[in-house]
This record gives structure tokens, sequence and C-alpha cells, in this order.
């Protein structure tokens, strides 16, 4: 008489992960529909229970490689993107980007370069006070958000620069920062800055700022 089966066979077959090119298919639908990066936790949390979504990625990141469209990461999370060398076929469905004002520009570049950072720091490195209106622009944008308090009297809140942030110029982390040449070639700066603008990227001219290794900017 043969054995009976094991009353848990079955629950455990329930729980076994789908094969991996599965778990790829299931990593690009998700990526796909999303209109904002996507986190690992979070696409494991979507996945069905044992999947492994980081190595799924890692699959899924170089069958695209050469393709018309990249899987990227932006900060801590990944997302579909169009491959950097095919983006002028898009500029006529790009919606064109608000230009900001130089007191916008010197802020977010001194935002990204010194971060976590004050208000006061922004304005002593700026040398004049920084608006509340330049602060709310930046928020409402989305390329800053507040950071932790300093420890120091009165404890003030600090400004870091976002994961949108680096989306809208390609960066994979803020060790990559954007110079001028990004910034004006996404409509933020005009082709001779005005007199006396904040140097972006600490003086270094375009042409050299690739082999100034950046610090890490981002908070723990």
């Amino acid at each position: 008489m043969p054995d009976a089966p094991r009353p848990d066979a079955h629950n455990e077959s329930l729980f076994d992960a789908p094969p991996m090119a599965e778990q790829e298919r299931m990593v690009e639908a998700v990526l796909f529909a999303s209109s904002e990066p996507v986190t690992v936790r979070d696409l494991e949390a979507r996945m069905p229970h044992g999947c492994s979504a980081g190595e799924a990625l890692e699959y899924l990141r170089k069958r695209y490689e050469g393709r018309g469209v990249r899987v990227v990461r932006v900060g801590d999370a990944w997302a579909m993107r169009t491959a950097p060398d095919l983006g002028f076929l898009l500029q006529k469905e790009t919606v064109e980007t608000r230009k900001l004002s130089r007191a916008a520009i010197e802020t977010l570049a001194i935002i990204a370069y010194h971060q976590p950072v004050t208000r006061a720091e922004i304005e002593e490195i700026r040398g004049v006070s920084v608006s509340r209106g330049t602060i709310d622009q930046l928020l409402e944008m989305e390329w800053i958000r507040l950071g932790r308090r300093k420890m120091t009297p009165g404890r003030p809140v600090t400004f870091v620069v976002t994961p949108t942030f680096l989306d809208q110029f390609g960066l994979e982390s803020a060790r990559d920062l954007p110079g001028l040449k990004e910034l004006r070639a996404a409509g933020l700066l005009e082709n001779r800055p005005p007199p006396g603008a904040f140097p972006i990227g600490q003086g270094d001219s375009e042409d050299h700022r690739d082999d100034v290794e950046q610090p890490e900017l981002f908070e723990d």
C-alpha cells in the first residue's frame, strides 16, 4: 500500500517561487506601469512569496542593455527610462521646464553640493538672504526636501536634494551631480550665466568636472 501523501506537501508547493523568467516579467510590468521609481522592497511586496526582486532586476537590467529603453537605478529605487542618446526623439513631446531664477539656481546648487545645509548656511555661502519664495519653489518642484535638524542652538532644519532631482538629470546617486552643461540642456540656465552667478561645481570648468570625485552627499 503506497504511503499516504503528507498533509503539508500541498501547502509547501503553494509557496514555491515562480521561475526567474516569470519574476523578471513581473518586475518589468511594475516598472513599465509606474510613473515613479520603485524600490526593491516595494517590488517584493507586490510579488508572490519567495521571489527575489533584486535578482530579477539584475537580469532585466542586462536584458535591456543597448536597447531604446533602459532599466536604471535612481537613488534607492529603479525605473525604466529612455536611453540618453535617444532623448532627442522625444523633444517634441517633452513639456518645457519652467526656468529657475538666478537665486533659485544658486540655492539649488548650494543645497546639492553642501547638503545637509541650513538656510543660514545657504545665505552665508551666497552672501545674500534667501527669500521664502525661492525655497518654496524648489520644495514645490520636489527637487529639495527637509532634512534632519542640525544639532546646534535652535536646532535649525536642513535641506537636501531628492530622488526626483536625481531622476530629472538621470543620476544614479548624488556622487554624480549635474554641471553647467546639464543644467543648460534642461533649460534652466542661459548659455552665458549672469556675472557673479554661483560657480556650480565649485569653480571647476565643464571639461574637468568629471575628473573631480564628488563626496557622498545624502544622509544615511
